[in-house]
């Protein structure tokens, strides 16, 4: 059964004006590879809506959607470092599913659907995971795997990037860029030669950092030749590419 390769990029919504210019270049870079890109969309932000620059972006590729969350906002009821809390990380089934339903309709008045829920900072709570599946998706994403409603299970594979641990400690936080790449390309590497799901997520601070493209970009030819297979979180299943279901 070979490894699965799924690229996301999150985090454009309320970016900077630049980082549009430099999605356009990784998503370039991917496409070269023959590695496809999945959009992690968030349909509203403080500064109101994604752009139509964006919009028109997305569109025109044709990217996989996945529902990002909503505006992000967090938990007012959680107290201490509240902005690092996900948006969806505590929330019971019932809230959960209320901000889901804002969620959506914020999305279609985009003009976007999707039946995949990526919840911000990859933090679900189990609520959260309820709601998405009483609501339709077809899977929620979540730090530490896939949950796919259609067939059941979990895909167990952990959400890789330069967003570090919560219990890393602000030592580990500040060191080298290098450091925060070998993390990244040791790992991706791993999971591919043990025949995992390789999640690699970009978010549009890391495009900031050239050296972290790099990073990213190096990490996808080491576990495309290792031999995973590239695909979206649309295509995921349980059953990897090839394998026929009895």
């Amino acid at each position: 059964m070979p490894a699965r390769l799924v690229v996301s990029l999150s985090g454009l919504t309320d970016a900077r004006s630049d980082a549009l210019v430099t999605a356009r270049t990784l998503a370039a870079d991917l496409d070269a590879r023959g590695v496809p890109l999945t959009q992690l969309v968030q349909p509203a932000s403080p500064a109101g809506p994604p752009s139509d620059a964006l919009l028109d972006w997305v569109g025109e590729r044709g990217d996989t959607i996945a529902l990002h969350g909503y505006d992000h906002t967090p938990d007012p009821a959680r107290r201490g470092g509240v902005g690092r809390k996900g948006e969806f990380s505590a929330l019971p089934r019932h809230e959960a599913g209320l901000r889901l339903v804002a969620a959506r309709r914020a999305l279609s008045a985009l003009g976007l659907t999707t039946e995949i829920f990526a919840a911000p900072r990859w933090l679900a709570s189990p609520g959260t995971v309820d709601a998405a599946r009483e609501q339709g998706f077809r899977m929620c994403l979540d730090d530490t795997g896939v949950h796919l409603f259609d067939d059941g299970v979990v895909l167990r594979a952990r959400a890789l990037g330069f967003r570090l641990d919560q219990a890393v400690s602000d030592a580990a936080r500040r060191r080298a860029e290098s450091w925060r790449a070998r993390i990244l390309h040791t790992e991706a590497v791993r999971i591919a030669r043990r025949a995992g799901v390789v999640r690699i997520g970009v978010r549009a601070k890391d495009l900031r950092r050239p050296a972290r493209v790099a990073a990213v970009l190096e990490t996808v030819d080491a576990v495309l030749a290792a031999g995973a297979w590239p695909t979206t979180y649309a295509s995921l299943s349980a059953v990897a590419p090839g394998t026929r279901i009895a």
